[in-house]
């Protein structure tokens, strides 16, 4: 192995050394630590430190580094004490995530790390939001993310590329090529002679180096780095390594076969770079093992001093209190003056007022800039904000959604429009796995709002009319909205913008146009979790929601000599259980009304909860009226018949004869 030191000095050099030393003789305590039983699970990084280590140094300290799970130089690089991540390996409540997350899944904003979550993919698009943020702001910084070769198969591997390339984000994208997914070698994984040469489907530049080769992996980043701060745009570096141990210490090596190690434990990044060292005097063979003495016995103190802490003392408030980030509401009241708008147009009206009111906010989506959007709500706004901050962007959910959670971990506020809810599938994992559980899992709010033009009504068929919240009220860490009318549209909008935490804002696509009502001008805010009676009744109490809601006030305009109350919910997580309570006990009688299907439509929720604390107060069983357990149909007859209003009315028949 050749190593180029250029224009390193004699104390850079042996720097380097203790940085690539250092990670190594942990990764040692951790296996004797697991021999013992002291811990009990390890992804070990032995044999490719050099590419965590080089690369981290050669990265400037206020410059993000999104790692994965092997990647313990990056952390002890970045100078997190060991006892710190020790606290985090074993679960204390000094841990990053308090006992709540395993190994590398935190991040520190203090150290500018975002870490992984399991599904390997989803951070390269994070690092395209990061990258976007610091070129927006005119910050020349890069920023450097991590994958392995395996997860170069993903999707979201590719959507990250694609979009870095067309924003010509400074992004550094490193695939570590160790050999091996789990037990799956690289010749069951992808077929093109090196990951480098993918770049080119993207535009991209792409280069293979020495992933051992400290020296290489450090002046190769610092190179692209200080090239990409200057003239922004992604590249692409596959480092050739290899996992000297099994995929975790569980999975064993059998299944690799024992000539690689002998082809790779002499190309082994720690001991020849301490050779060269010795060559070129920097070390001695006695300072060599001054620094691995001290380094023992800084192990053993800060081992000693992470076991020592705390544990875990489960509290159900606490965790509960933890999934959201607290805030402050602001309940900024209406100016005065009222305009009669569409519901469309409320919503337009609140994202301009957003806009205005937030430099730091950018809206993303497909066909939004210059058309729009599919449904005009953002049209006229490229030409007042800009591209910078209404942004077209490519078919490609997964890293859009990835993107705004990273632009939100770097300073601004992000609104996706997914074109139509049913869309949201292939963003799916980026919501319920990241952007959801980033607060309670490291204390990391995720400032991100994403419109979802839902439902049906126009006969759009099965993938353009889903109503699909309930996929999303069940994931602790989400905030759920669902507005029927005008003016609640535009100021839980507004409220959804303001709220640090992430919110799915549904809005319901067949009242854009059929929908009018008095809107206050201005910027104002309706409070997320509250509901609203909207017709006072005695006799029973629809629960309703969206479209729901207009079911609801033409059943009862039908039906004028049944005295019967309607509860808006507008907000579904949280759900107001108070206004529900307090309605129930005061008819008696309970009909939940939505358009999703019945069969875990979150009508059963508000049922459940009925049934528990209402029970006493109650003359009748509590009905549901929902969609029918079927997709939506195209044809009108088939789609209104699939609609919960079809069934209304015989509903309401049944609770009342009770």
């Amino acid at each position: 192995m050749i190593f180029d030191r250029k224009k390193l000095d004699t104390d850079t050099l042996l720097a380097f050394y203790k940085q690539l030393l250092w990670p190594r003789m942990i990764e040692e305590k951790m296996l004797i630590l697991l021999r013992q039983e002291r811990v009990n699970k390890w992804f070990s990084g032995i044999g490719q430190e050099a590419i965590a280590v080089g690369s981290t140094l050669a990265m400037q300290a206020d410059e993000y580094i999104l790692p994965m799970h092997r990647n313990l130089g990056v952390f002890t690089a970045r100078q997190i004490p060991l006892w710190k991540l020790m606290a985090q390996w074993q679960g204390k409540a000094t841990g990053f995530t308090k006992g709540r997350d395993r190994s590398f899944h935190f991040g520190s904003q203090e150290h500018k790390i975002i870490g992984m979550i399991s599904h390997l993919g989803p951070q390269m698009a994070l690092a395209g939001g990061i990258a976007l943020a610091n070129k927006l702001s005119g910050r020349q910084k890069a920023t450097l993310v991590f994958t392995g070769e395996g997860a170069t198969s993903e999707g979201d591997f590719h959507e990250a590329l694609n979009v870095a390339a067309v924003w010509d984000l400074p992004v550094i994208f490193l695939i570590e090529n160790n050999g091996y997914g789990l037990s799956t070698p690289v010749s069951e994984q992808y077929r093109c002679d090196s990951l480098a040469d993918r770049a080119k489907g993207y535009g991209m530049e792409g280069l293979t180096i020495d992933g051992n080769n400290l020296l290489d992996v450090y002046h190769t980043i610092s190179q692209l780095a200080n090239d990409i701060r200057k003239n922004p745009r992604p590249v692409l570096i596959e480092c050739k390594t290899f996992r000297m141990r099994g995929h975790e210490e569980a999975s064993g090596i059998k299944y690799v076969p024992p000539q690689l190690f002998d082809k790779w434990k002499v190309k082994d990044p720690l001991e020849n770079f301490e050779r060269f060292l010795l060559d070129e005097r920097v070390l001695s063979i006695k300072s060599a093992q001054d620094i691995r003495n001290a380094f023992s016995r800084l192990i053993d103190s800060e081992v000693q001093k992470a076991f020592s802490q705390p544990d875990v003392v489960p509290d159900v408030q606490t965790e509960v209190a933890d999934v959201y980030k607290p805030y402050p509401v602001n309940k900024a009241k209406p100016a005065g003056t009222i305009s009669v708008k569409r519901y469309i147009d409320a919503i337009s009206d609140g994202l301009h007022e957003a806009m205005l009111k937030y430099p730091n906010l950018v809206l993303m989506g497909q066909d939004i800039a210059g058309y729009g959007g599919v449904f005009k709500i953002t049209e006229g706004f490229v030409e007042e904000f800009g591209r910078d901050r209404v942004r077209n962007t490519p078919i490609c959910e997964s890293a859009i959604v990835g993107a705004v959670m990273g632009l939100a971990l770097n300073g601004y506020k992000a609104l996706v429009e997914m074109q139509f809810a049913d869309f949201v599938s292939s963003g799916f994992n980026q919501i319920v796995n990241n952007l959801a559980k980033s607060y309670y899992r490291w204390g990391q709010a995720v400032d991100v709002v994403i419109r979802m033009p839902a439902g049906g009504g126009t006969s759009a068929g099965p993938f353009h009319s889903q109503t699909n919240e309930a996929w999303f009220t069940k994931t602790p860490g989400l905030k759920v909205v669902y507005p029927a009318y005008p003016a609640d549209a535009k100021g839980l909008l507004l409220s959804a913008i303001e709220d640090p935490n992430p919110v799915m804002f549904f809005e319901h696509k067949y009242l854009y146009r059929t929908c009018s009502g008095d809107v206050p001008d201005g910027y104002y805010t309706v409070e997320i979790g509250k509901a609203k009676v909207v017709r006072e009744g005695s006799v029973a109490s629809i629960i309703t929601y969206g479209w729901g809601v207009h079911w609801a006030v033409e059943y009862a305009g039908n039906h004028l000599d049944i005295d019967v109350e309607i509860v808006d919910l507008r907000t579904l997580q949280p759900w107001d259980k108070e206004a529900v309570e307090a309605s129930v006990k005061k008819t008696g009688r309970a009909l939940i009304l939505h358009e999703d299907t019945l069969i875990s439509g979150f009508g059963g929720e508000i049922a459940a909860y009925i049934a528990e604390h209402c029970f006493a107060y109650l003359d009748a069983p509590i009905m549901r009226c929902a969609g029918l357990d079927t997709p939506v149909p195209m044809d009108k007859g088939l789609e209104d018949q699939f609609m919960a209003k079809s069934r209304l009315e015989g509903k309401m028949q049944h609770l009342l004869s009770y």
